[in-house]
């Protein structure tokens, strides 16, 4: 079963959408951009806090899973 990880290549500031790219296949640059695009036209506060949660939500890859 795949499982969603932060990702350790594809990091800008936390992984997580680089990690979200990965588990779907999406190139992680269009992710951001969709999601800053959702952030802006929702509100920048909500969006920042949900981020910060799947930060701490989403698990860091485990280092044997890793190479």
């Amino acid at each position: 079963m795949k499982k969603l990880y932060k990702s350790k290549e594809n990091k800008v500031f936390c992984g997580v959408i680089g990690g979200a790219g990965e588990y779907f296949d999406i190139d992680p640059v269009l992710l951001r951009v969709i999601w800053l695009l959702i952030v802006v036209f929702t509100g920048i506060i909500p969006g920042i806090i949900a981020y910060f949660i799947a930060c701490l939500i989403v698990p860091r890859k485990p280092e044997m899973l890793a190479q």
